[in-house]
């Protein structure tokens, strides 16, 4: 065969091979045929069981003779009594009925399965990359909540979650279902109650002559609580930082389960509320009086899941029905100002402290934030102005807060630089051999000129808190979320100007553009630092690494939300402003006057000290010289 033939082959095998590739059903689709497969697979399982049961049923007399007389149905309803007690009736196949309770801002689906809250939507937030239908904190089965209830003798434990409660009565602000048992004479309700414009849901848990149902020493009940958390913002690392388990001691104090492992706590102890958290959004569990022996679980998750969070507690419960069972559950935004507001009418340990789901930094932080940071906001917000622009306002407002310090740093830099021919003279005469000499000398001109090399970290010292107070407030900001500024659709979450498909180290997969200008400015403004000040030529890995500081943080913040990244790219740019104005208002030569004087009234007082102090100080030239030579003499006897 000739050398076109080989090629025409090899064209047809390339061609089969690609028309393999092309048609190779891809992973989803094989997910859907398996599911396909699963589901034929229950179904005709389903069907062998019920044929059984029915030639079970039709057997003949010498086999099973009960059988001639009971019924398929019959036999079900047995079954059903078994397992289920004085609640059977309540366990029979029926289709759920989803009842809908809202107000201007929430809108709950309970459904009459297990009398539970299928669904929460939040009218006002949209979940990310859908602009239509309102946020679902959770839906189906990504929320279970059951009480289990113990049957009479002890021997069966019955899960409401399995169970079907019918209405009772219901208003625009209230739904009751009852749960009653096969006499209808004993009962258990569970009202839900909603108010107007606010994301808190009343619940409560009312029974009747259950003690003729259950066990008679039943004094509270278990609770089961478990909920995933959907992934809701584009960026997952960052939303998994924040999504965290949370719960509240009657004293107060605040624990926490791991954000970023698995994890698990026993509480023996009360617990007052119990908040499954994400970035923006929480489901807290909120009794009237305690959960008692409490076990909570918090489990990263993959997909579409953030985290995966479980409750296993008990509640007080009054199995006479004389006393109702109060509890409430907050569904909504972690928004610092809503969560305050329901400790507005309480006193003492009845505050509920739920504005502590909002991250807001450490003890000083938290306090800049909220004394300073949160009324300025909300005061440039209330504008209706853009929210880029409420940031830059707050910028200009911290920046002339900060400008005493910020100028006090900069003065302490000037009288560095002047200084600056004056320390090349020192280096020059002390060799690096002679540091200990060279250093003496350096600070001996630095306290003759009235200079301190701390006095520039000191101011810094101050902006700090500052600084971290923003750090802290506008990730958490929610109403960041969604709003868009210049290039960036929602500075909630990073602005990416480039994207890729793989996933780098340290960088992601993506570049901001907010963080990408903050880092050149930091280099612009780091370049600039480091041309006022006076640094030893023998440490230049000292100057490496303050350039080296700005493309750090470019890794850092890659994954931050936008607003973040543009708040420091705005205060760099102010600040690089305000050190240019230092400069053209900083005459260097009348600055070196000025410590010159400084310099002479200094050595004036040095000449006009207390014979005292002349005393003292030779007294401890002598002491000195004397521990030398008793070091040298110690020595000699050593020898």
């Amino acid at each position: 065969m000739d050398k076109n033939t080989w090629i025409g082959f090899g064209l047809i095998a390339a061609i089969f091979i690609g028309f393999s590739l092309f048609n190779r059903p891809s992973k989803e689709q094989l997910a859907r045929q398996q599911a396909y497969n699963d589901s034929i697979a229950a179904v005709q399982k389903e069907a062998a069981e019920t044929q059984a049961k029915l030639e079970a049923a039709s057997a003949p007399a010498e086999t099973n003779p009960a059988q001639d007389t009971v019924s398929l149905e019959e036999k079900e309803q047995q079954l059903r009594q078994s397992k289920y007690d004085v609640f059977s009736r309540a366990a029979e196949p029926q289709m759920p009925v989803d009842y809908i309770l809202e107000n201007e801002v929430l809108r709950l689906h309970i459904s009459s399965k297990g009398g539970r809250i299928e669904q929460a939507e939040l009218k006002e937030y949209k979940a990310y990359g859908d602009s239509v239908n309102p946020l679902s904190l959770f839906r189906g089965d990504e929320s279970e909540m059951r009480l289990l209830l113990r049957s009479k003798d002890n021997s069966r434990i019955l899960a409401t979650d399995e169970l079907h409660f019918a209405l009772q009565s219901r208003t625009d602000s209230t739904l009751v279902l009852r749960l009653a048992t096969d006499s209808a004479t004993e009962w258990l309700d569970i009202c839900y109650a909603i108010h107007p414009d606010n994301y808190m849901v009343d619940i409560r848990l009312q029974g009747h002559g259950l003690e003729n149902a259950l066990a008679p020493n039943t004094t509270s009940l278990e609770l089961v609580w478990n909920q995933l958390i959907p992934q809701h913002e584009r960026g997952r690392k960052f939303e998994e930082r924040y999504a965290q388990l949370q719960y509240m001691l009657p004293d107060g104090d605040m624990e926490k389960l791991s954000e970023s492992k698995a994890d698990q706590k026993s509480e023996n102890a009360k617990i007052r509320w119990i908040g499954y958290k994400d970035q923006f959004f929480s489901s807290v569990l909120i009794a009237d009086s305690v959960f008692e022996t409490t076990t909570l679980t918090s489990t990263p998750q993959t997909d579409r899941y953030v985290k995966a969070y479980t409750t296993n507690t008990h509640i007080p419960f009054d199995i006479r029905g004389e006393r109702a069972t109060g509890m409430k559950m907050y569904l909504g935004p972690n928004h610092y100002n809503t969560l305050k507001a329901f400790d507005a009418n309480l006193k003492g340990d009845q505050k509920l402290r739920l504005k502590e789901l909002v991250p807001l930094g450490w003890k000083i932080v938290s306090w800049i934030n909220k004394a300073l940071v949160i009324p300025m906001f909300d005061l440039f917000n209330s504008w209706e102005l853009n929210i880029g622009l409420v940031i830059l306002l707050m910028t200009i407002v911290i920046k002339l807060i900060i400008l005493p310090f910020v100028f006090a740093s900069y003065k302490s830099s000037a009288k560095m630089r002047v200084l600056k021919p004056q320390i090349d003279a020192i280096n020059e005469k002390f060799p690096a051999d002679k540091m200990q000499e060279r250093q003496q000398a350096t600070m001996q001109l630095y306290q003759r000129a009235g200079v301190s090399p701390m006095s520039g970290c000191l101011p810094m010292l101050f902006q700090f808190p500052v600084l971290m107070a923003m750090f802290w407030f506008l990730p958490t900001a929610i109403e960041l979320r969604g709003k868009s500024f210049l290039w960036a659709d929602d500075l909630s979450t990073y602005d990416a100007v480039i994207t890729w498909g793989t996933n780098i180290p340290l960088l992601g997969d993506h570049l901001s553009l907010f963080c990408l200008l903050m880092t050149i400015v930091n280099i612009i403004y780091t370049y600039m630092n480091m041309q006022q000040q006076s640094m030893d030529p023998n440490m230049k890995f000292m100057k490496y690494m303050m350039y080296a500081m700005p493309l750090i943080f470019l890794f850092i913040f890659n994954d931050y939300n936008a607003g973040l990244s543009y708040y420091y790219f705005v205060s760099l740019l102010i600040t690089i402003l305000q050190t240019m104005i230092f400069r053209w208002t900083t005459d260097d030569k009348k600055l070196l006057a000025e410590m010159e004087k400084n310099a002479k009234k200094n050595e004036k007082k040095a000449q006009k000290r207390s014979g005292f102090m002349a005393r003292l100080e030779e007294m401890q030239r002598q002491q000195q010289k004397m521990a030398r030579e008793n070091a040298k003499a110690q020595q000699k006897r050593m020898r």
